[in-house]
């Protein structure tokens, strides 16, 4: 018998990605296995889940607006809207089972499922849970965490460690450092930092770079700087009036594991899925953690590295100040260096994917 499994979810890469790569994890483990992705209308997974090769259906939903409350006289409608198509989806497709990774669109899904019977599977990425995962967390037959002490979100008894999926080819990174060097133009006799936004970017990051250019260029230390797309042109215009072949600044890394190769301090926003990946990585790390998310949960996912002694945390309306005087000391800092990489790859979950797969399979049963 084919099992058929509806994965729910997105709005971010930071969701979309866990979820293709649970899908293709199960794949591998059971090639006859049918996966049919439920997204939201208008977001990042209806392009990202079709090039990764699933079929996805779209729900009209969104999230509750805070800062423009207007925006939520929809709201309602949308809902019923979404519950409803929701219902029909399972009722056509008729999974043996539901996986949520988070986002708008896995809550009504998940939430239908539950009433008509059909076991599902939560992945909060978080060490802070979203709201709708623990509204959701009750009814559901597993939830997969990435962080120890979950339990004051989501019944105990239901919790698996199972650690966030990652991109493999972004985190192979053995033997790679000359490559990844010689890729960016830059020095193997030099110290290198790498500072990633993530795919969009972020402007505290720049802006802290910028503000502190002379003090790398005089130290002679080189940089890997991925700006985002928003930022590019700007970053480009101040960089260029002072020329220096220590600074390779490009839109998007998409190669991953030559930057990561390539560098001897990495500084990162704190999202779930590259701290994941930096886990892996095994590298010093300094996170600014986005302020701009939801509960703050990116300033949780840093303290919880910090509290093991396995990352710096340089809070985002403090980094044009302190970043670059933090990531100098580091790089000039060896103990504390070997201590900070040694401590974060402890914490490295490398086969998320094919836990969360089997345990999905399980279910499916």
């Amino acid at each position: 018998m084919t099992k058929k499994i509806i994965i729910s979810g997105g709005g971010t890469g930071g969701h979309i990605f866990p979820a293709v790569s649970i899908a293709n994890a199960l794949k591998r483990i059971e090639p006859s296995v049918e996966i049919l992705f439920v997204g939201a209308e208008g977001r990042m997974e209806m392009e990202k889940v079709p090039a990764a090769g699933y079929e996805i259906i779209g729900l009209d939903i969104q999230g509750f607006q805070r800062k423009n409350l207007w925006k939520n006289i929809l709201l309602p409608v949308k809902i019923l809207k979404s519950l409803w198509k929701a219902r029909s989806v399972i009722k056509s497709f008729k999974p043996h089972v539901a996986v949520g990774v988070g986002g708008y669109a896995s809550g009504p899904l998940l939430y239908v499922a539950g009433l008509m019977g059909v076991p599902y599977l939560i992945q909060e990425q978080n060490s802070y849970a979203g709201i709708t995962n623990k509204k959701l967390g009750g009814n559901a037959k597993k939830i997969c965490v990435a962080f120890e002490g979950m339990d004051k979100f989501f019944p105990a008894d239901k919790i698996m460690l199972t650690g966030n999926p990652i991109r493999k080819e972004s985190v192979a990174i053995e033997g790679k450092r000359e490559e990844g060097l010689s890729s960016f133009g830059l020095s193997p006799k030099k110290k290198t930092i790498l500072v990633t936004g993530g795919s969009l970017g972020a402007g505290t990051l720049n802006t802290s770079m910028l503000a502190g250019l002379e003090k790398l260029i005089s130290a002679d230390v080189q940089l890997i700087w991925q700006t985002g797309k928003h930022y590019y042109k700007t970053v480009m215009r101040e960089v260029k009036r002072n020329p220096h072949q220590n600074i390779s600044v490009t839109e998007f890394l998409n190669r991953m594991d030559l930057a990561y190769a390539a560098a001897d301090v990495i500084i990162s926003r704190a999202g779930a899925g590259t701290i994941a990946e930096l886990c892996v990585i095994g590298k010093p790390v300094i996170l600014v953690p986005s302020p701009n998310v939801a509960e703050d949960h990116q300033t949780k996912n840093a303290a919880a590295l910090v509290k093991n002694n396995a990352a710096i945390l340089v809070a985002d309306m403090e980094a044009e100040q302190k970043l670059i005087d933090t990531a100098l000391e580091l790089l000039s800092n060896e103990q504390q260096s070997i201590e900070l990489g040694t401590n974060i790859s402890k914490l490295a979950l490398p086969d998320a994917d094919e836990v969360i797969a089997k345990e999905v399979l399980k279910l499916a049963q």
